[in-house]
């Protein structure tokens, strides 16, 4: 190569870094402006500096531990004794000797998944140091006496985000691949991540946006919810699907599917292989789905009344008209399950007998009707976050769909937050196309009025499961009155919906019940299809008050739990009649599935 060759390829190098770092700094200072512009009022009047009610928690654990010095003294004598353990357990694999570790990460656990990790020395000593501290940090704050278990939790779970925030994996001089690519690369990983953290910023108006997919490969009725159908009815919160039959006969009577509107509803239905609805089409039900709509402002005074009158109650109405069936299967999950309790209360509480029996069965996946332990997500509910919450949802008219998601994601921090930040920040890559996650990012609003109603009266006072703790259009509502068969499922590994409070509704209903629990958590356990020959399921008959002594007496099935709640179904379907187009009957095509409510993306 000449030397002006050399040159021009020398500055080339040179310039391209410049170049990039010069764009970053153009873009973070326009960054901060807009924020400051934006939020800086907000921040300024904020009379809550801690929304959260965390360092009242904190303050009671610390000062019930000092209050407790032997205990404490015995807790870090004993981190000292694991320390000098893993000094020995190191100095020995230094001399060449084979030493087993004397911390190892839980299996499954990917963060320490490159062989760096194990087989250098002094990467080796940073993991097992880190795994010590952070497990004795844990345990010891667990230990801590005299706490109310609310407060207990919500101490447990911050330490557990301070945990995870710590790891050596999170940082670029303690992550042996970070490292290696830095020095690759030249840096060059560096600025891409820092590029890309930007862009997640611009993303989120200044609030971070971690992207956990590539949002550019998927589009809503394109390459996720193709299941074919029509919207034949729409009000101001929703639209409800017909979907198109694959079989020449039907059972008589229609499935309505009442989704969270936490979430949208293709979670059931991301691709055909793993479709709940193309499945229940499949079995010949007449498949209903409600669409809820991404409220706005135009909606913060829609009520839990709102949501079941203009939700469930319309959508039988409508199935009704489109099929001449005056009862239908009705599927309830997570919210839209405590939903479609409240509204078998409400249907039994008036009193018409006609009325009543429009729901011919009721199934509900992973969801909740008492919520004395609600998990991890009561972390987030007490009155001085409620308040606060409240405030800024009188501003808004609704809470913000990142505001919920975020709240979720923490709860699996290591998987949902910490393992995007090391993967487009620190290795600078760009995140891998996930019809999963991209329904995770795909957020929801939700209305101020109803939201608030929800998480007081449901969530914080837990008065749902009392005889009339809650009236829901002027009709109070008692869960005993439910007699309607039901199909109660829980996963076992829910960190939303525990499935030990899930169970809590054998106790409840009156009527005929099953309940089933899969493995896995929300999602994975529902949408498992039985092609996919994954996980397992438990069932007994029997319904003891204790859900231990129901799981220790269940039996184990291999595969998807869907044959069984579809043989379950079918004894309350009918006979079999011909299939029904939608937009042929009592109600004509709005629009092609999956409708426009379902569309509306808050961050694109």
């Amino acid at each position: 190569m000449s030397d002006s060759k050399e040159k021009r390829a020398g500055a080339g190098t040179t310039e391209r870094p410049a170049a990039s770092m010069a764009d970053v700094a153009e873009r973070s200072q326009r960054l901060v402006v807009d924020f400051l512009t934006r939020h800086g009022p907000e921040i300024a009047s904020s009379s809550t500096p801690d929304p959260l009610n965390i360092g009242n928690a904190f303050l009671e654990m610390t000062a019930r531990l000092m209050a407790d010095p032997v205990r404490m003294a015995h807790a870090q004598m004993s981190l000292w004794q694991d320390y000098l353990g893993l000094w020995q357990n190191t100095a020995a694999r230094m001399m060449g000797l084979d030493a087993p570790p004397i911390a190892a990460p839980e299996r499954g656990d990917r963060r320490f998944k490159d062989a760096a990790w194990s087989d250098n020395q002094i990467f080796d000593y940073v993991k097992q140091s880190y795994l010590l501290t952070s497990r004795w940090l844990q345990s010891t704050v667990r230990d801590v006496e005299g706490m109310d278990r609310r407060t207990a939790k919500k101490v447990d779970f911050y330490t557990r985000q301070f945990v995870e925030a710590l790891s050596p994996s999170n940082f670029v001089m303690t992550n042996p691949e970070v490292l290696r690519a830095t020095m690759e690369t030249g840096g060059d990983n560096l600025v891409r991540g820092l590029s890309n953290l930007l862009t997640d910023l611009e993303r989120g108006k200044g609030r971070l946006a971690i992207r956990m997919t590539d949002v550019n490969a998927f589009e809503v009725g394109k390459n996720i919810a193709v299941s074919p159908g029509k919207v034949v009815f729409r009000n101001e919160l929703m639209e409800l699907i017909q979907y198109q039959p694959s079989t020449p006969a039907v059972r008589r009577t229609p499935l309505l599917i009442v989704p969270p509107w936490i979430n949208k509803f293709y979670i059931l239905d991301l691709r055909q292989e793993n479709s709940f609805i193309k499945y229940a089409v499949d079995q010949g039900h007449t498949v209903f789905v409600i669409s809820w709509v991404n409220p706005d402002a135009k909606l913060a005074a829609k009520t839990f009344d709102d949501y079941m009158l203009d939700g469930p109650i319309a959508a039988l109405g409508a199935v009704e008209r489109a099929t001449g069936e005056d009862g239908a299967n009705v599927i309830g999950y997570c919210i839209g399950g405590t939903l479609l309790a409240c509204t078998l209360a409400y249907l039994a509480a008036k009193g018409d007998k006609k009325l009543a029996a429009r729901i011919k069965s009721a199934t509900f996946f992973t969801s909740m009707v008492d919520f004395e332990d609600s998990g991890e997500l009561g972390v987030f509910i007490d009155e001085q976050q409620l308040a606060s919450l409240e405030s800024s949802m009188g501003k808004r008219g609704y809470l913000e769909g990142n505001e919920m998601s975020a709240a979720f994601n923490m709860m699996r921090g290591t998987d949902l937050i910490w393992s995007f930040v090391v993967n487009n920040y620190l290795l600078g890559k760009e995140p891998f196309p996930f019809d999963l996650l991209y329904w995770n990012s795909d957020s929801t609003r939700m209305p101020a009025a109803m939201h608030s109603f929800y998480l007081r009266t449901m969530y914080h006072e837990n008065k749902l499961s009392e005889p009339g703790g809650i009236a829901l259009a002027n009709v109070a509502l008692d869960l005993r009155k439910i007699k309607v068969p039901t199909y109660i499922m829980a996963t076992r590994e829910d960190h939303i919906a525990p499935w030990k409070s899930v169970y809590v509704a054998t106790q409840l209903y009156g009527g005929p019940k099953r309940f089933v629990l899969a493995a896995s958590g929300h999602i994975a356990g529902v949408v498992n299809p039985p092609a996919a020959k994954k996980y397992c399921y438990w069932d007994n008959a029997k319904l003891p008050k204790d859900p231990d002594d129901w799981i220790a007496q269940a039996a184990q099935r291999e595969g998807s739990w869907w044959p069984d709640w579809d043989v379950w179904v079918k004894a309350f379907a009918g006979d079999e009649v011909p299939a029904r187009a939608p937009g042929t009957g009592g109600l004509k095509a709005l629009a092609n599935a999956p409708g426009d409510y379902v569309r509306a993306r808050l961050i694109s």
